[in-house]
């Protein structure tokens, strides 16, 4: 397991630099921008489909509205995703762009919403739209048409590809006229792949990469299939794309065929053998979601040192037992993070095949009824073997196996946290002994001068250290900003009580790193939590733009001001006052 680690944080600076692409970036900044509505829907689903497990029917007109707010949030996902995405890829390419020209952050976002309903949505024979591309399912054309129109939108702002209004015509209409080539090429360029795409396999863009793979999975019952297939599922997810699916389409038929096939030999007397089921594919090789990811939240929970981690596997272990793993995904993440690449796409092909072995050697029957995906594993599959013992011996070995695949990988995750922060401490207390050998050396001096000055001293120095030192005579906006928007609360309820205390007229929000584009302008400061300080100079250029003041802080300093309100109220005043003293040199030297 060590040499895993080790090799592991051999790779890490690799790994944070793929982790700053701006594609993948953009990616997670908008899931991070959708995750309220993956949080939000994952609560709905489960009232929906975990009552009737235990007998318990809640009225139709209950669960048709439940099902309703699920599928116009979840259900649409793909859709807010492709607009969440290609804004946050425009504000990575703004910051790129040389020059005084920008792209226009909303154009973008409602031209790749626009792009993306060509791409995802598909025709029967009749004319009629299939809708089933909204959601996850319709990920990809989200990610193809985001970056398709940001790039678009870039060559044309580059090129200065726009109809130019006269100056008379108010900012506002000019930037509307300037946005209409941009947005038209982009729509047509969505428009061509989808013809294109459909003239080559008939069918939508969505559906291309299943249809492709489809002929992959004849003979998919045996060993290698499976692990074929459970491989691809997991894979495609972890680039981003809904992979239960790309692949599961094309074996749907054989899914439910081989359960019924196994329900008939059982009432038959017969060994019910088929192992490629729906079910054996939810509650086998999908244990707890794609990725068989049931064990990962108690390991976050229990064996995990990250604040971070511990946090997530909290807020995810219920939905993650109940196979909504969506919070988990996204939020630790899983999904495009390169340190759980290998279990995530491993965990699922062991569970498969030794559970295929447990049919084939141990007489374990095969999955005979078709029961709701959201069964814990466990429960579901000593259900669907119809009451089986042999079946939870399954699981219990599933679980521990997953266990020992998944440990490694999330302790070298875990340690790269823990590393970055340990490192950012040693900064700053180096940083303390330096202020304290300055301390030392002011004091001594202070005790050879007349008692009247060190007085003197002494009273300066108390009241720079009070936050009454200088009313602020305006409201001051404050943006803290972290990863996820969970530790820059902490530094933000910190300084709102302090400013209620001392009556300053200070608001403080917290905001994640990503999705800070659209609010930045409405803020005066900006603070950046330890996380993201390497984010420092990507901001500034925008802060500079916009004439807001950022600073960065580090680990046990932001410890300590998120700890006491009167260090976080002090903090923020020393900046802003530090920004007024330098406005007003600035000013004297224009002069």
């Amino acid at each position: 397991m060590q040499f895993i680690i080790d090799k592991l944080e051999k790779h890490q600076k690799f790994f944070d630099k793929i982790s700053k692409n701006i594609y993948l970036m953009a990616i997670k900044d908008g899931f991070l921008a959708a995750m309220p509505i993956i949080l939000f829907s994952s609560i709905f689903i489960l009232l929906t489909s975990v009552p009737p497990l235990f007998g318990v029917n809640l009225p139709t007109g209950l669960n048709d509205w439940f099902n309703k707010i699920y599928n116009y949030t979840m259900g649409f996902v793909g859709f807010y995703v492709a607009g969440t995405t290609a804004k946050a890829f425009t504000g990575s390419i703004n910051q790129r762009i040389k020059g005084s020209r920008f792209i226009n952050g909303t154009s973008t976002m409602m031209a790749s919403m626009c792009g993306f309903m060509l791409l995802a949505i598909g025709t029967t024979k009749s004319g009629a739209y299939i809708g089933d591309y909204f959601g996850t399912k319709g990920i990809l054309s989200a990610f193809v048409s985001a970056f398709a129109t940001v790039l678009i939108y870039k060559f044309c702002v580059e090129k200065d590809i726009t109809i130019k209004m006269p100056k008379e015509v108010p900012g506002a209409i000019s930037q509307n006229f300037r946005d209409v080539f941009p947005f038209s090429f982009s729509i047509i360029a969505m428009g061509i792949i989808d013809v294109l795409i459909r003239a080559w396999l008939h069918v939508p863009f969505s559906a291309m990469i299943a249809t492709l793979i489809a002929p992959l999975f004849k003979g998919a019952e045996s060993y290698f299939g499976m692990a074929i297939i459970w491989f691809l599922i997991p894979f495609f997810w972890f680039m981003g794309i809904h992979g239960p699916s790309v692949v599961k389409p094309a074996i749907t038929a054989a899914l439910y065929g081989n359960t019924t096939a196994n329900l008939a030999l059982f009432k038959n007397g017969q060994f019910p053998f088929h192992s490629l089921t729906e079910n054996f594919g939810n509650f086998v090789g999908e244990l707890g979601g794609t990725g068989a990811t049931f064990v990962v939240p108690f390991i976050f929970m229990f064996l995990m040192k990250s604040k971070q981690l511990k946090a997530i596997g909290k807020a995810s272990f219920i939905p993650v037992m109940f196979a909504v793993n969506e919070p988990l995904l996204f939020g630790a993440p899983i999904i495009l993070n390169p340190y759980f690449f290998i279990p995530f796409v491993l965990s699922p092909v062991v569970n498969v095949v030794i559970g295929k072995l447990f049919i084939d050697l141990f007489n374990m029957r095969g999955f005979m009824y078709v029961l709701s995906w959201a069964l814990p594993g466990p429960i579901g599959a000593f259900l669907d073997t119809n009451f089986q013992p042999i079946s939870l011996v399954l699981m219990v070995l599933l679980l521990a196996l997953d266990t020992l695949i998944y440990l490694p990988f999330c302790k070298a995750y875990d340690a790269s946290l823990v590393k970055k922060e340990a490192a950012v401490d040693a900064a700053d207390e180096a940083d303390g002994v330096a202020t304290a050998g300055v301390d030392a050396g002011s004091a001594e001096v202070a005790t050879e001068s007349n008692d009247a000055t060190a007085t003197a001293t002494t009273e300066e120095t108390e009241t720079k250290a009070s936050p009454e030192d200088k009313k602020l005579d305006k409201q001051v906006k404050v943006l803290v900003l972290c990863a996820g928007g969970g530790t820059s609360e902490q530094l933000a309820n910190a300084l709102t009580e302090g400013a209620e205390k001392y009556d300053e007229p200070i608001i403080a929000s917290a905001g994640a790193y990503g999705s800070h584009h659209d609010i930045l302008p409405n803020y005066d400061l900006v603070v950046l939590a330890p996380q993201v300080r390497t984010y420092y100079d990507d901001l500034k250029a925008d802060t500079d733009r916009l004439g807001i003041q950022l600073v960065a802080t580090k680990g046990q300093q932001y410890i300590a001001l998120t700890r006491d309100s009167k260090k976080a109220l002090d903090f923020v005043m020393e900046n802003l006052n530090k920004k007024d003293d330098d406005d007003k040199d600035d000013k004297t030297d224009t002069k």
